[in-house]
C-alpha cells in the first residue's frame, strides 16, 4: 500500500508538472503573436526619451570655457610629496574629469594659456577681456567661466570686473590641489563654477569667484592661506553665495557696477607696491620715482600707517605728481582716511576695503582714464561700494 500511495503522488505531481510546461507554452505562444503590441510602446518611449533629451540639451545654456592654466592644471611632480608643475592639463582634458556637467550647460573650451598663475600679466588680462567681449557681442555664449591659478585670481577676477559689462555671468575658478592629487578639487569646483554661471540668478552680479562651494565677488574675494582648500574668503564684504550639486543660493542683492575703457595702446601705467616694515626708510620710494612709475600704492602697517621717513618720500613722490594711494599690509579692514597720516595735507588717497594688489589694478584703470588728481582718484575707490 505504501507503494501504491507514493506512485498516486508521483503521478499527480508529473501531471501538475505536464500541466504547467503547457501554461508556460501557451503564454510564450501569446506572446510571440503579440510581440508587436507589447514592445511597440517601448520602443516609442525610448525614441521619445532621446528626443526629449536632445530637445533638453538644446535649450541648456551656452558656456565658454577659457583655461589659463594654474594649479587646477597641475600634475604631480617628484621633487616633494606635494611638488606640482602648473599647466602640465589641458582645458578639455579638465572639463572631460567632471561627471555630469554636460547636463548643466553646453559647453565649449578654448585654451588661452598653460602657465603658473603667478606669470599672469596684463597681456594675459586684454586676451581674456577681448575674447569675452566677442563671445557676448557675436552671441557665441551665455556666459563664461575661467579656468586660473589661485595665486593671481583675485587680481585676474577683478580686472575683469572693472572692464566688462555684467549683462552676462562671467566666472573664475581653480584648485588648491592639482589634477592628478588625490581628492584634487578642480572637478568639483568647475562643476560648481558651470552651476552658478548657468543660474539666472547670476545675471547682473558682475565677476565672480566660485571655489569650495562658497561664491565671492571680485572685489570682495582674497586669497588667504597658502595650502588650505579653504583659502579664499571675503573679509570685508562677506560672500555672495553658495552653491553645491543641488543649488546656488545668493544672500546678497546685486550691485550697480562702473566700467572702465582700455587704453588703446593696450599698455597700462607702471604702478609700483610698496611693502613697509618697522625702520623703514625713504629708498623704495625714491627708486619708483626714478623709474617712472605713475603711481605709488603703499602697503602701511595698520590703517595704512607711514613711518616718518617714508612719509617724507611719499610727499617728494607727490610733489612730482605721482598718485599714492594708502592700503594696509593687514588682512581685513578698511583704511580710512585722515587718521593718523593727514590724507588732506599730503595729496594721498584711502584704498578703503581694496588690499594692494587690487588698489594698484584700480589705479591703473583710472590713471589709463584721465582721471590723474587725489580727489578723482579717490572718488573712484570710494564709489565701488
Amino acid at each position: 500500500m505504501a507503494c501504491r500511495s507514493t506512485t498516486i503522488r508521483l503521478d499527480r505531481n508529473i501531471k501538475k508538472v505536464f500541466m504547467s510546461m503547457i501554461f508556460a507554452r501557451a503564454l510564450f505562444v501569446c506572446a510571440v503573436i503579440g510581440g508587436v503590441f507589447l514592445v511597440a510602446p517601448v520602443v516609442s518611449h525610448a525614441e521619445g526619451h532621446d528626443a526629449s533629451s536632445s530637445l533638453h540639451k538644446d535649450a541648456l545654456p551656452r558656456v565658454l570655457i577659457l583655461a589659463t592654466g594654474g594649479t587646477i592644471s597641475g600634475k604631480a611632480d617628484a621633487r616633494s610629496a606635494i611638488g606640482y608643475d602648473a599647466g602640465a592639463a589641458t582645458g578639455e582634458q579638465l572639463i572631460d574629469s567632471v561627471p555630469g556637467v554636460e547636463k548643466l550647460a553646453q559647453l565649449k573650451v578654448e585654451q588661452v594659456s598653460n602657465i603658473a598663475s603667478q606669470n599672469i600679466n596684463s597681456r594675459i588680462w586684454f586676451i581674456l577681456t577681448e575674447r569675452i567681449r566677442k563671445a557676448f557681442d557675436n552671441n557665441e555664449a551665455d556666459a563664461v567661466v575661467i579656468t586660473h591659478g589661485t595665486d593671481t585670481m583675485e587680481e585676474t577676477a577683478f580686472f575683469l570686473d572693472n572692464v566688462i559689462g555684467d549683462a552676462h555671468p562671467v566666472v573664475l575658478t581653480g584648485a588648491m590641489r592639482p589634477s592628478t592629487a588625490i581628492s584634487a578639487d578642480g572637478p568639483a569646483n568647475i562643476y560648481e563654477a558651470v552651476k552658478v554661471a548657468a543660474d539666472p540668478g547670476t545675471q547682473g552680479r558682475g565677476v565672480l569667484v566660485v571655489f569650495n562651494d562658497e561664491v565671492h565677488s571680485a572685489r570682495g574675494v582674497s586669497k588667504t592661506h597658502t595650502t588650505a582648500l579653504q583659502t579664499f574668503h571675503s573679509p570685508n564684504l562677506g560672500l555672495v553665495g553658495y552653491v553645491d550639486p543641488a543649488s546656488v543660493r545668493f544672500v546678497s542683492p546685486p550691485k550697480v557696477h562702473k566700467y572702465f575703457s582700455l587704453p588703446e595702446s593696450y599698455q597700462l601705467p607702471r604702478v609700483e607696491i610698496i611693502y613697509a616694515y618697522a625702520g623703514m626708510d625713504a629708498q623704495q620710494i625714491d627708486d619708483a620715482i626714478r623709474a617712472g612709475a605713475k603711481g605709488i600704492v603703499f602697503a602701511g602697517m595698520g590703517d595704512g600707517n607711514i613711518s616718518a621717513e617714508a612719509l617724507a618720500g611719499i610727499e617728494r613722490a607727490t610733489k612730482s605728481g605721482i598718485i599714492v594711494v594708502r592700503s594696509t599690509r593687514v588682512g581685513s579692514g578698511f583704511v580710512n582716511r585722515d587718521v593718523e597720516v593727514d590724507d588732506d595735507r599730503y595729496g594721498l588717497v584711502a584704498s578703503m576695503d581694496l588690499n594692494p594688489q587690487k588698489a594698484r589694478i584700480l589705479l591703473q584703470l583710472v590713471l589709463s582714464n584721465s582721471k590723474n588728481t587725489p580727489a578723482e582718484v579717490q572718488k573712484e575707490f570710494s564709489s565701488g561700494l
